[in-house]
């Protein structure tokens, strides 16, 4: 059969029809879909050209408290020669306003007039063709700052940034000299001197032995966790001197709770009546002699009744107990001097000094500077000569079994013993820093 009939014959089929049909619509759909989906993909980058992305908003800088976005920010540090009223005057600030912030009242929360060369300050200043500061924060140190306001109402605030306090251990063996014991580790210097302060009566720190050893318990100040503003005071320690061990724990005194002092184990005071010396960490050049003999006076025999504590001039002189001053004058053998009496008992006598603290019958406590090393009257380079006298007679305090400060009361020993028995097990637990290098020595 010809292709032509054969055509016919299908045409004329009613199946063949039917299939005809089908097919035709399923092409049909197909090409339907395929149209609207190539619509649809065409259309999307048109929909993403004509959608509107909105702006990111600033993040907000805060500082001391305040929006930065919100001011022109200046930063600086005082300059030789800068004032507060100059530097305010430079950023359009008038005198009536610099002058309302140095009042009396003003003065009792920071004396604006005293900023230092060296210390930062920032001004924040309005963004508008004034142009003026409103916002002077200047910073004291690095825990403390002032906030001078000048927007509506001129005022000045005082504020202290948050502090972190970390608990620390630390410990050595002495090969040198204490001070050398804790720069070798980075510790902080001060805890030399609070050493010092607490064994000042038991221990001379001018005559460690070598193998020597000490533990502390203290804490680290910190502000935004990393920036180092300083110790707290010495919560514990132990120090053992030619194999003598002294421990020493912060506890209220007995006569005043407000008093913190240090005790021992056992609750006996640490402190005595009298401070060892009279100046922190001197040596002695010349010691308490009934029978010295001094070449420029012939190789006599002329009685040196007072101790030599040799120092830089200018180091602070204190009184080593409390007391009435009773003298406070200049003679040419001892040049500036202070005496003062203590109690019926005890008197003690400062010369040499370069400068006079106190006058007479001003009263002072333990501690107190009254006065700085010099070389003022007969002497051949700045010391403090102390002299000691008991009963009316002069002694050498060095060879005196001074009188011991209160001791807690038997009551309450008890108790304390119970509380620092914790604190003792943490003592006793650090291990010495540097032991085995100074046994190999």
């Amino acid at each position: 059969m010809e292709a032509r009939e054969l055509l016919a014959h299908l045409l004329k089929s009613k199946k063949f029809k039917l299939l005809l049909t089908a097919f035709s619509i399923v092409v049909i759909s197909s090409i339907i879909f395929a149209s609207s989906s190539d619509k649809e993909s065409l259309e999307l980058p048109e929909l993403e050209e004509t959608t509107t992305v909105k702006e990111k908003k600033a993040k907000d800088s805060m500082y001391y408290g305040f929006n930065l976005n919100l001011f022109e920010v200046v930063r600086d540090t005082v300059k030789s020669g800068d004032s507060f009223g100059e530097l305010l005057l430079k950023h359009r600030v008038g005198y009536p306003e610099i002058h309302s912030l140095t009042t009396k009242k003003n003065r009792a929360i920071f004396d604006l007039r005293k900023i230092r060369v060296g210390r930062p300050y920032t001004i924040l200043k309005s963004k508008d063709s004034i142009n003026k500061a409103e916002l002077f924060i200047y910073e004291i140190d690095k825990v403390n700052y002032a906030i001078v306001d000048l927007r509506d109402k001129v005022s000045l605030e005082r504020k202290e940034r948050e502090i972190k306090s970390v608990e620390r251990e630390a410990s050595g063996v002495i090969t040198t000299s204490l001070s050398e014991a804790i720069l070798d580790q980075g510790i902080d210097y001060d805890v030399t001197h609070n050493l010092a302060a607490i064994y000042a009566w038991t221990i001379d720190f001018w005559r460690l032995s070598k193998g020597d050893k000490f533990k502390v318990i203290y804490d680290e100040h910190y502000i935004n966790d990393n920036t180092y503003v300083g110790m707290g005071p010495i919560k514990a320690a132990y120090f053992e001197h030619n194999g003598k061990a002294f421990y020493a724990f912060r506890h209220p005194s007995p006569e005043n709770e407000n008093i913190i002092e240090y005790f021992d184990d056992q609750g006996e005071n640490l402190r005595r009546a009298f401070l060892r010396a009279p100046v922190n960490f001197s040596r002695i050049s010349s010691r308490y002699n009934l029978k010295r003999r001094i070449s420029y006076y012939g190789n006599k025999v002329k009685p040196h009744k007072g101790t030599d504590y040799a120092a830089k001039v200018g180091t602070p002189i204190m009184a080593t107990a409390n007391g009435r001053v009773i003298a406070a004058s200049y003679t040419r053998a001892n040049g500036n001097y202070v005496k003062i009496r203590h109690n019926n008992t005890y008197s003690t006598q400062y010369l040499h000094m370069s400068k006079r603290k106190v006058k007479n019958g001003d009263y002072v406590k333990q501690g107190d500077v009254i006065g700085w090393v010099g070389m003022t009257g007969n002497t051949s380079g700045p010391h403090v000569c102390y002299r000691f006298w008991k009963n009316g007679r002069q002694v050498d305090p060095l060879k005196e079994k001074l009188p011991k400060a209160k001791p807690l009361p038997e009551p309450s020993r008890l108790t304390y013993i119970n509380t620092i028995n914790p604190v003792k097990s943490q003592l006793d637990c650090i291990g010495f820093f540097n032991e085995s290098f100074a046994q190999s020595e």
